[in-house]
C-alpha cells in the first residue's frame, strides 16, 4: 500500500492487474481525455504494467498507482506521479473507470497524491497536464490549488496541453 485516504487505497500495480489496465486504457473516457496507449491484449497490458508503471517505481520511487475502494472492491482507477522528459516538473495524474466518475474519487486520490508528493517525497512544485477540453479535470486541478500556467504544445504530443503548477 502506498497510501490510504478516507475511502480509497493506492497501491503498486502488478501482473494481476492486467485485465483492469486493459479495460481502463481502452475506456472511451481514457481514449478521449488522455489518449490511445495501443494496449489491446492482456499480454500488452502486462507489458505496459512492467515497462511503464513498475519501471517508474524502480527509477523514481513513484508512478501511477492502482486505486481501489477501501472496502476491498475491484480497482476503479489510477492515480499517481509521473516524471516526463518533456516537462521540468513531476506531474500528478489520474484516470478512472466511467462507473467511478462523479463520486469524488479522482479528487480524493489526487489530493492524497499531492500530499504524499509534497510531504513524504519532498516534491514541490508539482505539475499537471491535461487536455484543454477536459473541463472536469481542469476544475478538479483548480480545486486542489493548482494554477493554470499556460496552454502549450509539448514536444512529441499531438495536441496542446493545459499546464498547471502547484502554488
Amino acid at each position: 500500500m502506498i497510501l490510504q485516504t478516507e475511502r480509497l487505497t493506492l497501491r503498486e500495480a502488478g501482473p494481476d492487474d492486467a485485465a483492469f489496465i486493459l479495460e481502463l486504457l481502452n475506456a472511451p473516457g481514457f481514449l478521449t481525455g488522455i489518449g490511445d496507449r495501443g494496449v489491446r491484449t492482456l499480454d500488452q497490458a502486462r507489458s505496459y504494467i512492467e515497462e511503464r508503471m513498475v519501471e517508474s517505481y524502480r527509477l523514481h520511487g513513484f508512478g501511477m498507482w492502482i486505486v481501489t475502494p477501501r472496502t476491498g472492491e475491484a480497482p476503479i482507477g489510477l492515480a499517481g506521479l509521473v516524471k516526463r522528459d518533456v516537462i521540468p516538473h513531476v506531474d500528478v495524474g489520474y484516470a478512472f473507470l466511467e462507473s467511478a466518475w462523479g463520486k469524488g474519487y479522482a479528487r480524493e486520490a489526487a489530493a492524497g497524491v499531492l500530499e504524499l508528493a509534497r510531504g513524504r517525497l519532498g516534491i514541490d512544485p508539482v505539475a499537471a497536464i491535461v487536455n484543454p477540453d477536459n473541463l472536469a479535470s481542469r476544475r478538479l486541478l483548480e480545486k486542489l490549488g493548482l494554477r493554470l500556467v499556460d496552454v502549450r504544445q509539448l514536444p512529441g504530443w499531438d495536441q496542446p496541453s493545459a499546464y498547471y503548477l502547484t502554488a
